[in-house]
Parts: structure tokens; C-alpha cells; sequence
């Protein structure tokens, strides 16, 4: 009867260990707030809209000479793996040179990485001082142009963001864990999203 209890004992708190194991580790939960924003296809959209969704996002533009383009073919390449593991996840990139960045701009240097743009959102549309200080609030991050150069100071993370509109990881975006965003955007995706549930 002992041994019985003590298996099972056991057996629970191997359940309970597992578990807890299933989340995702050290999560940074950082809120991030809606925004007004043109997309590559010149149409207005608010973080919000994707509200439900997980979502990754990165900070780029498209007269840069150094990091964006490594970065872009990574979110390419990283949006095939996502997909052919059946992960439904939104990418969002914010250009970081409003000025510059048009729509049409956006698209363009997104179409010679073979991006797929249905689920790939390339936003532009607000000042350079609002992007500055919103990289910085909600990602942590710098992001700042120059008075006396084209080539904008940012960032090279990609965030991972759950479905509440959390940041919940950041990575590298140079040099890729892919392995790892994809294990950590399947876990978000198998849990759900509460803002589902409240909305229903």
C-alpha cells in the first residue's frame, strides 16, 4: 500500500514537473501599446488588429547598408520554417525612416527577399520621433536617425509576441536561433490566447 502511494506520489510530481516545463522560460511580458500605422500595402492598421494572433516582429529599413538586409532574409527564412511546422504567426516589421519608407518602398524591398506577404506587415506612416520613442518604451530598444546620415541607429533583436500583445522573448536577428522561436512560438500557439476567450 506504501509503495503504491509512493509511485503515485511520485508519479504526480513528475506530471506537475512537466508541466511547469511547458511554458515558456523566463518570459520578459513586456505590454506593448497600439499604434497608428500604414502597411506595404497602403493600409492603415493598429497592432491591435492582430490582437488574438502571435506575432514577431523586427525593426528595419529599407535604405539600410549593413544589418537589414541579413535581418530580412532571416525573417524570410524563419516564415518558411513557421509555416512548414504549420504556425500560424503574424510578422510585423516597423520601419525605423518613415520619411523614406513609403508604402510602395516597403513592398518593394520585401518582394527581393521573397518575402509572402499575407501574413508579413511592413509598417510605416508615422514620424521619426514617434518611432524613436516607441522602440524605446515598448521594445527597449534605441532607435535613432541622424541629422547628418541616411543610415539609421536600431536595434537587430526579433521579438516574439503572445496574443495579448506581450512581448515575451527577445532573439538575435543576425544570427537566428530559429530552433528555439519556433519551440517558443508553438508553446504561445498550443496555450491559447485568454483574449480569445474574453472576447467570446
Amino acid at each position: 500500500m506504501r509503495g503504491n502511494f509512493l509511485c503515485t506520489s511520485v508519479l504526480l510530481l513528475s506530471l506537475v514537473l512537466v508541466g511547469c516545463g511547458q511554458g515558456i522560460k523566463d518570459p520578459l511580458n513586456w505590454k506593448i501599446e497600439d499604434l497608428s500605422a500604414v502597411t506595404e500595402e497602403g493600409k492603415e492598421m493598429g497592432l491591435d488588429d492582430l490582437k488574438g494572433k502571435v506575432r514577431i516582429a523586427d525593426f528595419i529599413f529599407t535604405n539600410c547598408a549593413t544589418v537589414c538586409p541579413p535581418m530580412t532574409a532571416n525573417m524570410t527564412k524563419l516564415q518558411g520554417l513557421l509555416k512548414e511546422k504549420g504556425l500560424e504567426v503574424e510578422i510585423v516589421s516597423f520601419s525605423v525612416d518613415p520619411a523614406v519608407d513609403t508604402p510602395e518602398r516597403l513592398k518593394e524591398y520585401a518582394l527581393k527577399f521573397n518575402a509572402d506577404l499575407s501574413n508579413w506587415h511592413l509598417l510605416t506612416g508615422y514620424s521619426q520621433d514617434f518611432i524613436e520613442d516607441y522602440a524605446l518604451k515598448n521594445f527597449k530598444t534605441i532607435v535613432q536617425k541622424p541629422d547628418t546620415d541616411t543610415q539609421v541607429i536600431h536595434g537587430t533583436s526579433f521579438y516574439l509576441i503572445d496574443q495579448e500583445g506581450k512581448v515575451v522573448k527577445d532573439y538575435n536577428g543576425i544570427t537566428v536561433p530559429f530552433d528555439d522561436i519556433i519551440k517558443d512560438a508553438s508553446i504561445l500557439i498550443s496555450k491559447g490566447s485568454t483574449y480569445e476567450k474574453k472576447e467570446k
